[in-house]
């Protein structure tokens, strides 16, 4: 495996998934988008049993990020972006920012003592919920 043939003790090779806070907890009402819910939570369990099989070599965590701007969210933001951000402890969407330092640190020598976890990152959406 070519994750495996660059791996050192030191710095472990990394996979990071993205899933969704969607893949973690239910849906608000409204909101059924079974298949998505059920891929994202698939994405996440995914992650866990691949961090079991790869360790040490490897380390394989995921992101569970909430709502940001994207294709996919474009309509809902478009008519209740306003709406949806009161929704979110943290009273906004994501950034992209918010993405990329979870990301950095994931792929960084900060991280070598984590593996098989799925972050949410969500402005506090499963932690109210």
């Amino acid at each position: 495996m070519l994750l495996r043939s660059v791996s050192t003790a030191d710095d472990p090779a990394r996979v990071i998934n993205i899933g969704s806070v969607d893949g973690l907890r239910a849906p608000a009402p409204g909101f059924n988008n079974f298949s998505y819910s059920a891929s994202k939570a698939a994405v996440h369990l995914l992650t866990q049993q691949l961090a079991a099989e790869l360790a040490p070599d490897v380390l394989v965590n995921a992101v569970a990020p909430g709502l940001f701007e994207s294709k996919m969210t474009a309509t809902l933001l478009r008519h209740a972006g306003d709406a949806a951000a009161a929704q979110i402890p943290l009273r906004r969407i994501g950034r992209p920012g918010d993405m990329a330092g979870i990301t950095a640190f994931l792929a960084g020598p900060d991280s070598t003592y984590i593996t098989g976890a799925v972050i949410p990152v969500d402005g506090g959406i499963v932690a109210s919920r």
